[in-house]
């Protein structure tokens, strides 16, 4: 039982799999809830602290799990501070957020990403700073990016590639968005732009690298799949963020492979047929799949409308799980419940076919989504060893835990075995300091 207001609230899991979710409306402008896993027996509820709130209220804030497993709570409509659960010193000025902040807002849900050098990428509108939170100071400033706002309630999404190597290398992408003017003037068919924005962030002289989606897009979700590729889903091709502000559903999902050239890096895959606008949600699946949800562009439930309030849910099915890769499909046989930074540890996997090249062992996080953007998502692809024929069709993997919490934050995660290109179903291992 939810016992306040979550209305456009934040949320991230801490090391021990409980949510922590912050802020909301009215009432739960200041809170900070808890959901602990169930029991054995499935008893579990929402816990409102009663000892502890938020220095500051917060909604449309963003969080981000750190690396020593406190979190980072940023912004928020009218709150151009961050603080931390658990409580450091209350809230900081973040002056940053009231720079880029203009008349329709636009610094709201910034996109947070916690980079393998332990600082945080966070952009806002159109710009971004690297923020160091042990400090509370900017230490860098990054070029803007063209296109135009791209933050709540102008609609793009981000994400982090996969990181992997020696784990110095971080990049963002960061696609979509509506015209400014659009959530000032209410208007719901003027175009959303396709235009995205890729940068290393961790580069000495980062510059923003620009390409096109097929589409027009506002409030699509972009998920990390297991395979280091980003599903991009749901949304408008009009319109803006906000109550019955949106037009033209666009039902085409959207394969970026990072991999590829610019230009190419975009595929267009089979459209689905509920329209998934305001409100709307998408998350990875242990399976695999990727979850989707939501849709209400309404203040209240509303079921007789062009858009009506969704109560549907949907699994969208990458084309790596079409039957004819079911062959090369890997099951983990054997893994570790838990592992430490750093650690060696083994994984057994089976395949109906013999392996060729490399089985990829990747450790996906559980992350918060809500408004376009999954706070906390990352994936982590480990060093590993070449597989080695155990017995039969199953093979050992020699695998290198991440090393620290900068790379992987502690935690539980989904962990897929990956040949060629096709992924196992996940098996939840916790990460540990």
């Amino acid at each position: 039982m939810i016992l306040t207001d979550t209305w456009c609230s934040s949320g991230q899991f801490l090391h021990d799999g409980t949510l922590l979710q912050t802020g909301g409306d009215l009432d739960g402008f200041k809170k900070i809830r808890k959901f602990d896993p169930c029991d054995i027996n499935g008893s579990c509820d929402w816990v409102e602290l009663d000892d502890v709130e938020l220095s500051e209220g917060r909604w449309y804030a963003s969080n981000q799990i750190l690396p020593d497993g406190s979190v980072i709570i940023i912004g928020g409509r009218g709150a151009n501070t961050v603080e931390y659960y658990p409580p450091r010193n209350g809230a900081v000025l973040f002056p940053f957020l009231s720079d880029v902040e203009d008349k329709q807002m636009d610094n709201l849900y910034p996109y947070v990403h916690l980079l393998p050098n332990g600082k945080l990428f966070v952009f806002a509108n159109n710009k971004a700073v690297l923020f160091d939170h042990e400090t509370n100071k900017v230490v860098k400033g990054y070029p803007p990016l063209d296109g135009g706002p791209r933050n709540y309630p102008s609609a793009g999404s981000s994400v982090m590639l996969a990181l992997e190597g020696d784990y110095s290398t971080a990049v963002i992408v960061i696609c979509g968005g509506a015209q400014y003017g659009a959530f000032i003037e209410r208007s719901t068919d003027t175009p959303a732009h396709g235009s995205c924005g890729r940068i290393e962030a961790t580069s000495p002289d980062p510059i923003w690298e620009m390409e096109d989606m097929p589409f027009g897009r506002i409030m699509g979700d972009m998920v990390m799949l297991p395979t280091g590729d980003a599903l991009v889903i749901n949304g408008a091709q009009a319109g803006t963020q906000g109550f019955e502000m949106a037009s033209n559903p666009c039902l085409y999902p959207l394969l970026y492979r990072p991999g590829q050239p610019v230009g190419l890096r975009f595929m267009t895959l089979n459209p689905g047929t509920v329209p998934r606008l305001y409100h709307s949600t998408a998350n990875l699946l242990p399976d695999g799949r990727v979850l989707v949800a939501g849709s209400n562009p309404h203040f209240f439930y509303k079921f007789e409308a062009e858009f009506p309030t969704e109560l549907r849910i949907e699994a969208f099915s990458p084309e790596y799980l079409s039957p004819d890769r079911a062959n090369l499909r890997p099951v983990i046989e054997e893994i570790p419940d838990t592992v430490r930074f750093g650690e060696a540890f083994d994984v057994f996997v089976s395949v109906t076919l013999p392996v060729v090249g490399l089985v990829e062992v990747n450790f996906a996080s559980a992350p918060f989504a809500t408004h376009s953007f999954s706070q906390g998502q990352r994936l982590v692809k480990l060093t590993i060893t070449p597989s080695v024929p155990d017995s039969g069709n199953r093979y050992k993997i020699g695998c290198n835990a991440p090393p620290n919490g900068a790379v992987a934050p502690p935690g539980y995660y989904m962990v897929f075995a990956v040949n060629q290109g096709v992924p196992s179903v996940a098996r939840w291992v916790q990460l540990v300091s």
